[in-house]
């Protein structure tokens, strides 16, 4: 706890504060270069480097890059491996836990401990890892390294501690899941297979256990050998050789037949009793064709047999569709008896799983669902319908259903806000999804203490907005919005539109949106805005089209005083109801410039808009001399003002949106007047054609940013990459005269020094690191502000910092935030009450309110790319100035409250995240977050309030990270608990004639099999074992509660009492050794006791 004194403190830097292009005032306030004066700003500073600490919370939205599926039928939960990595382990709604390898290598098959609360990973670097699931936040107890081998396939039977490893070579190994150790016991595979067999049978694809028998283990080899191991006798019961590749293959679950997929799009049916060729072939979707020949048909990449009580088994298997039908989406075909449904998938399928009943594989399966995992999505199918409907996903796995390319981040939302936007968004739900619950239930979540109303708001590409219900850690979809629908749909090829954005013409750029008055703004990629309002009943209405040409120099246009090209301009603060065009975009257009259409055309009639979010407004910037309008870098709208102000590397418009009119429209260059502190000669900007293609490939660029680049990438590189709200940033002046608009501000504050009353203000950032001020005049009387004209003109009041700006903030003088004024939502389509007239009511948060104790005046934050200062309005004295990187370059800079305090929170381009203090701009935090930034990430990362932030870790995935030490700390009552204490279920009473015929499973000991003293050690290049972090002490934070006690208590007695007695059975083997050894010893001592040297 500090206090601060205005003059003095936090002046540590050798850049000068102040303003550019007047004086230091001798005011009360002074600036670092002026004599202290006796006057102070008392602030408390709560914040300590103690607050934060940063971690991941929570990942949303589908895998990217999936690769393997798993799922314990006795827990219910469900694994799913990616190819970066990362394992997602879901259950009920609320329990979504994401682990990562820290190898990073492509996960390549699951096995869960069935009810053990523990999962199995096999990784395409040839390791294996054993994750441990009763805790929170799992991790990895025992990882085992093959370093002569590369793994194919894994098998783990039920309650079996032995988990067996095919691998390319053609070998199975075996390795102990307690210990992680690899078993002497090896079925190599010129054992296998038969020594008369000449070819090399190729890597192991298959391995499970016979339903019959668990002693004898079926191997399948890739070029179509299948072999019946006995693991006690250790030879082959029988071997089969097909001509086709084999891909998969199922048992029968009374152990007398088994069925294998293959390469040519066949289904074979073997019978133990004769394996020298296949009972049954069929091709499931192979017709016989005139000539008599069968079809040539795609590959089945897996089958499922499975059997039911109560009818005929289900046969379900992926691909085997024949090669001719081109066009033809992924399928998954099921066959129950004589029925066979095809369904088509929008994806390719990556693996299915069916879920049974059972985890016994000799009991009949019952499946009752199955899981598919597709590239792009998670669908479950209800097998126990006819009609076989899918179940309705209650995980957000539709994130990317159109490329996310942009996202806004909002906590300590209005509490009635998220079930008003339920309510409408639910009326648009599908239909048809089965009625039963969903199967992937387990685990527990309780909603924690630490939740408040948040939400995440996803901008696409295809124009659609989508409003997220984020809190409590999970993700719930509550509205769609298409802004596509304010627009006639454009005919393919047509316009200019074609040339510039032909894909995707409605993808978003930026959005605004005040919670409070549910004003809502969107830009798009086409330089079009559009402004929303919010109603709970539907409407007709015709939407507003106003037309706005920024200005664009000529060629020839080297005096900044010639207004020819800014007819808007002829004074400041002039109104322009001129630039007012109707829909038509043909009609208004000034004289001698070609080309002055926008890029898409508004629905000029009226139309019928549905509850939710209804278009009143949409702004469009035309194209000019036959170059398209340059994209908008920065918007910002104030509900209370009626304002809307945005900007581009050309200028900056503002607009009335209550009167429809355009209030400015201005060069950046005109904005400065004589006070440019760079006395430029305005001239053409270079022409470039903007390429629109970085926006919606932020779905597949992994472009890194270069760690060590000092300098700000110019506007050509850089125009659709990193910056949130800008297209340029130029750290040098000689290089370019074009200067963005990369940030704005409305709100209550001095656009002059002299000001004694805060007034209107719009704070304007530019990519050269000059912040603006434009003060603004708006009448307050309701009647007058929809008639009389609002007055704005620039004040030629000037700032500067390093790099470009990227942030506005305003604190009271006690340290608070001021929030920006806005107006008090009311329906604008509710019916008329006569009694009650509808007015406008403004809640404003003056500077001035919170004055008595300081006088007048309040602190304003501005951050940029290298620097952020706190200036002392209105003397404009520059108080605290912090350098925050001089090797990279900030991305996002948020000002939050965090702890009752508030904090400036950065994310750089390096990966960096760091938080100052304010006002003392002091650091608190900085941690190397992320080693690589890819164009994605810095696009979607945002904070907000509380410690959170989120960002887009993949094309399809949200990442949200905590940056405080409260939530961390309170993380783990938040999340959901994957493992729960359920009893195993027994298994059935299989009869005594079963029994006595079939073979009795039981008395199969792997243990005396494949344990050292029998099998002996494996050598020690072929593997090597890795303990993982957590070692054993992981496996003590199990489930909590009572039982998770008595469960673990009863595990500690269990391998307790093993070892004892496995000690106790070394101790005796040992002592009789050494017995044996001392009664050699002293026979053969007796028999040479009297023999002579020679004689030996």
């Amino acid at each position: 706890m500090k206090k601060f004194r205005k003059v003095l403190d936090g002046l540590t830097t050798s850049s000068p504060g102040g303003t550019i292009g007047s004086p230091s005032c001798g005011s009360a306030a002074g600036t670092p270069t002026a004599a202290p004066t006796p006057k102070e700003i008392d602030i408390q500073e709560t914040l300590v480097s103690e607050n934060f600490q940063l971690c991941k919370t929570v990942r949303h939205g589908f895998p990217y890059q999936p690769t393997a599926l798993a799922f314990d039928p006795v827990q219910k939960i469900l694994a799913i491996g990616s190819r970066s990595g990362g394992v997602r382990i879901l259950g009920r709604p609320g329990v979504d836990c994401y682990c990562q390898h820290e190898s990073g290598a492509a996960v390549l098959q699951l096995q869960f401990l069935i009810n053990e609360g523990a999962l199995v990973t096999a990784c395409a670097d040839d390791t294996l890892h054993l994750w441990n699931l009763r805790q929170r936040r799992p991790a990895v107890l025992h990882s085992l390294k093959f370093n002569r081998e590369r793994i194919t396939f894994c098998h783990l039977p039920f309650q079996s501690k032995w988990l067996y490893v095919g691998t390319e070579r053609g070998n199975t190994h075996i390795v102990n899941i307690e210990s992680f150790i690899l078993s002497g016991y090896v079925i190599m595979w010129n054992k296998a297979i038969e020594l008369a067999t000449k070819t090399h049978p190729g890597p192991v694809v298959h391995l499970s256990d016979s339903p019959k028998d668990e002693g004898k283990l079926l191997i399948g080899f890739e070029s179509g050998t299948i072999v019946q191991w006995d693991l006690r006798v250790k030879k082959a019961d029988f071997r089969i050789y097909y001509d086709e590749a084999i891909h998969s293959v199922s048992w029968h679950h009374e152990g007398k037949q088994f069925m294998c997929s293959h390469s040519d799009g066949s289904l074979t049916l073997w019978n133990l009793r004769n394996t020298t060729k296949p009972f049954q072939v069929t091709f499931p979707h192979g017709k016989i064709q005139k000539d008599g020949r069968k079809e040539s048909c795609k590959p089945i990449l897996k089958v499922e047999y499975k059997t039911s009580r109560n009818s005929e088994p289900f046969v379900i298997f992926s691909g085997g569709l024949s090669y001719d039908k081109a066009g033809r989406r992924p399928t998954l075909t099921i066959m129950h008896g004589k029925a066979i449904t095809v369904l088509e998938m929008d994806y390719p399928i990556v693996e299915f799983m069916a879920l049974c009943e059972t985890p016994y594989n000799n009991e009949v399966q019952e499946p009752y669902a199955v899981v598919v995992l597709l590239e792009k999505d998670l669908i479950v199918v209800d097998l126990t319908q006819s009609n076989f409907p899918v179940f309705e996903n209650p995980y957000p796995m539709d994130i990317h259903e159109s490329p996310v390319t942009c996202t806004a981040y909002f906590a300590e939302c209005p509490p009635d806000i998220i079930p008003i936007l339920y309510s409408i968004g639910a009326k648009h739900k599908k239909t048809g999804y089965s009625q039963k619950e969903w199967p992937i239930s387990g685990g527990t979540w309780t909603l924690g203490s630490h939740t408040y109303p948040e939400i995440i708001i996803t901008g696409h590409a295809d124009g659609s907005i989508k409003f997220w219900d984020a809190s409590a850690i999970t993700l719930q979809m509550l509205y769609k919005l298409k802004t596509s629908k304010v627009f006639e749909k454009p005919k393919p090829g047509e316009g200019r539109a074609a040339d510039l954005v032909e894909d995707d013409p409605f993808a978003i750029q930026m959005v605004s949106w005040c919670p409070k008055s549910r004003i809502f703004c969107v830009v798009g990629i086409s330089a079009h805005i559009i402004l929303y309002r919010f109603s709970k009943y539907d409407a007709n209405t015709q939407i507003v089209s106003l037309e706005v040409r920024l200005p664009c120099e000529s060629e020839d246009v080297i005096s900044p005083s010639e207004n020819e090209n800014n007819p808007s301009l002829s004074e400041p603060g002039s109104h322009s109801p001129h630039h007012q065009h109707p829909a038509s975009p043909s009609s208004g257009t000034p004289e001698g410039v070609k080309d002055s259409i926008p890029h898409l055309k508004v629905k000029d009639r009226t139309v019928r808009v549905p509850p939710g979010y209804q278009a009143e407004l949409v702004i469009q910037l035309l194209w000019t001399d036959g170059e398209p309008p340059q994209q908008i870098t920065s918007l910002d709208i104030n509900s209370a003002y009626g304002l809307l102000a945005f900007g581009n590397c050309n200028g900056l418009a503002v607009v009335d949106y209550l009167q429809k009119t355009v209030l400015l429209c201005m060069s950046t260059l005109d904005l400065y007047g004589a006070a440019d502190p760079y006395q430029r000669l305005t001239r053409s900007p270079r022409r470039n054609r903007q390429s629109t293609s970085g926006l919606t490939e932020l779905s597949d660029n992994q472009q890194s940013v270069d760690m060590e680049r000092s300098k700000s990438p110019t506007s050509e590189s850089r125009e659709n990459s990193f910056s949130r709200s800008r297209s340029s940033s130029v750290s040098s002046i000689d290089r370019d005269t074009k200067e963005a608009i990369t940030t704005l501000q409305l709100g209550e504050s001095f656009g002059r020094k002299g000001d004694a009353l805060p007034t209107p203000c719009l704070w304007v950032g530019t990519s050269l690191g000059v912040v603006l001020l434009i003060p603004m005049s708006i009448p307050t009387d309701q009647e007058e502000r929809m008639e009389e004209p609002v007055t704005i003109g620039p004040s030629g009041t000037v700032m500067m910092l390093k790099g470009s700006v990227l942030r506005f903030a305003f604190l009271d003088c006690m340290g608070a935030l001021i929030q920006s004024p806005y107006e008090v939502w009311r329906d604008p389509n509710a019916p008329e009450d006569p009694d009650r007239p509808r007015r406008r009511k403004l809640v404003n948060f003056s500077p001035s309110s919170s004055q008595d104790t300081c006088g007048e005046g309040h602190l304003a934050v501005v951050c940029s790319e290298r620097q952020a200062k706190v200036f002392l309005m209105p003397s404009q004295s520059c108080l605290f100035v912090h350098n925050i990187t001089e090797s990279s370059f900030v991305l996002r800079a948020d000002v939050v409250s965090v702890c009752n305090s508030v904090c400036l929170a950065c994310f750089c381009a390096n990966g960096h995240v760091m938080t100052l203090s304010l006002p003392s701009l002091r650091p608190l935090i900085d941690v190397n977050y992320l080693p690589l930034t890819d164009m994605r990430i810095a696009r979607t990362f945002c904070f907000t309030n509380g410690g959170q932030a989120l960002y887009l870790s993949s094309p399809t995935e949200i990442q949200r990270i905590t940056y405080s030490q409260e939530m961390c700390d309170n993380l783990q009552e938040m999340l959901g608990e994957l493992f729960t204490p359920i009893e195993t279920p027994e298994a059935q009473n299989r009869g005594f004639l079963k029994g006595f015929f079939g073979g009795n499973t039981h008395t199969f000991d792997r243990e005396e099999l494949f344990g050292e003293a029998a099998a002996g050690k494996a050598s020690r290049s072929l593997a090597q074992h890795i303990p993982g972090q957590v070692g054993v002490e992981g496996m003590k934070v199990a489930a909590s509660g009572v039982v998770g006690d008595l469960a673990r208590a009863r595990i500690a007695l269990d391998e307790r009492g093993q070892r004892l007695g496995e000690l106790e059975d070394r101790t005796a083997m040992m002592m009789t050794s050494a017995e044996t050894f001392s009664k050699h010893a002293h026979e053969l001592m007796l028999k040479c006791k009297d023999k002579k040297w020679y004689q030996f």
